[in-house]
């Protein structure tokens, strides 16, 4: 009655007798400690068991490594079948998702052919649309082809939509191509090589490069490789440099891709330089496009609707005031601004001589330019 198990760090799991009952004990106790008033035992069975317990959790991450090695080894002999089933899940889940969001979002079913039109009724920016549900989404026209609509040049204020109209029709684009319905009321898509997109500006500091030439080697890309079946996007080329130098490259890119015999792609090209307008008249092919604005006394709004026609009004110091410029700041501007413009009459400061045909030839890559590394 008077037998006790314990555990203790030191001895492990041991039997306590009283010492009245500590001469009845067994001669396989072997005694460990002694107590004012009990003994502590210890016998091979209790060690035994101590060992099952202490190293259980060993043992179990053992036996749990070897039987997942085990596991892996008889799942690999189904590789090729799991692989399968992934991929077929894949396609599934692609189109599920695209089934989904053409009815949710009242996408339509695009005629894609081999001609060279791309016409789109009402075309909408699939993820702007429906990132923003407190305003319906102004969709817009879009007409390009390989005559009288083959350079789209888009002029308007910024802020206006002019880089979501033509990242939308990229998108459309593609949409069509890869098979899915498309955030249209109605498109006709001839096919296409390949989209081009030169959007946005970031520089490459690892290798040196500011963001001007990063954008100039993209646009190199672009014109070294577009064909008369390519769909080309440029937005703003020319704005990381002098007034000058980037209105001089920007007409000079538009003309070739007007011109360039072979590279004469279906363009669309968004840009804060007025002056290129005058293409119009100059090249066949090249259409001009802005974005409505309502003016009323001090007051701009952005109607998002792409319109054809042309404008030198990029309301800069609107969208300062609206992103929070100081009111003194603002006021400065719109002085400055109009010295300016009474010190200069721009619209007849340019006038390029007449382009000749291109011929198509692929520019060569300089690959020792003389320029210094970073790097030593």
């Amino acid at each position: 009655k008077t037998l006790k198990i314990g555990f203790t760090k030191i001895f492990g799991y041991y039997i306590e007798v009283s010492k009245g009952q500590a001469e009845r004990t067994p001669d396989t106790f072997l005694r460990r400690q002694t107590l004012v008033n009990a003994q502590r035992y210890i016998t091979p069975e209790l060690k035994d068991y101590e060992n099952k317990v202490l190293n259980a959790e060993e043992r179990m991450a053992a036996m749990e490594s070897e039987l997942f090695v085990q596991l892996r080894i008889y799942i690999a002999g189904f590789s090729k079948q799991i692989l399968a089933i992934a991929q077929a899940l894949a396609v599934i889940d692609c189109l599920q998702s695209l089934g989904f969001v053409a009815r949710k979002q009242n996408f339509a079913r695009p005629n894609v052919n081999e001609g060279s039109t791309l016409v789109i009724k009402k075309g909408r920016h699939p993820v702007i649309e429906a990132l923003n549900t407190s305003e319906p989404f102004v969709p817009n026209d879009t007409l390009l082809d390989s005559d009288k609509n083959r350079l789209l040049l888009i002029t308007g204020p910024n802020m206006a939509g002019k880089s979501t109209y033509i990242r939308q029709v990229a998108l459309i684009v593609i949409m069509a191509h890869m098979g899915s319905f498309v955030p249209a009321q109605s498109a006709e898509i001839g096919l296409v090589d390949k989209v081009f997109t030169r959007i946005g500006a970031s520089d490459d500091l690892s290798r040196g490069r500011s963001t001007f030439m990063v954008e100039m080697t993209e646009t190199a890309n672009i014109l070294n490789n577009a064909t008369d079946r390519s769909l080309v996007v440029l937005d703003e080329i020319g704005r990381g440099t002098s007034t000058y130098d980037g209105i001089s490259i920007a007409w000079a890119i538009a003309e070739y891709l007007l011109t360039a015999e072979g590279r004469m792609a279906k363009t669309l090209f968004a840009t804060h330089y007025w002056e290129l307008t005058k293409l119009e008249a100059k090249i066949p092919g090249a259409v001009n496009y802005t974005v409505a604005v309502h003016e009323s006394d001090d007051n701009v709004v952005f109607l998002r609707k792409i319109i054809k026609g042309d404008t030198d009004k990029s309301y800069g110091i609107h969208v300062g005031r609206l992103a929070g410029l100081p009111i003194d700041v603002v006021n400065r501007a719109k002085d400055i601004l109009l010295d300016l413009e009474s010190n200069a009459n721009r619209k007849s400061a340019f006038e390029p001589s007449k382009p000749k045909r291109q011929a198509r030839t692929k520019s060569p890559i300089i690959q020792n330019d003389i320029q210094l590394t970073l790097f030593g």
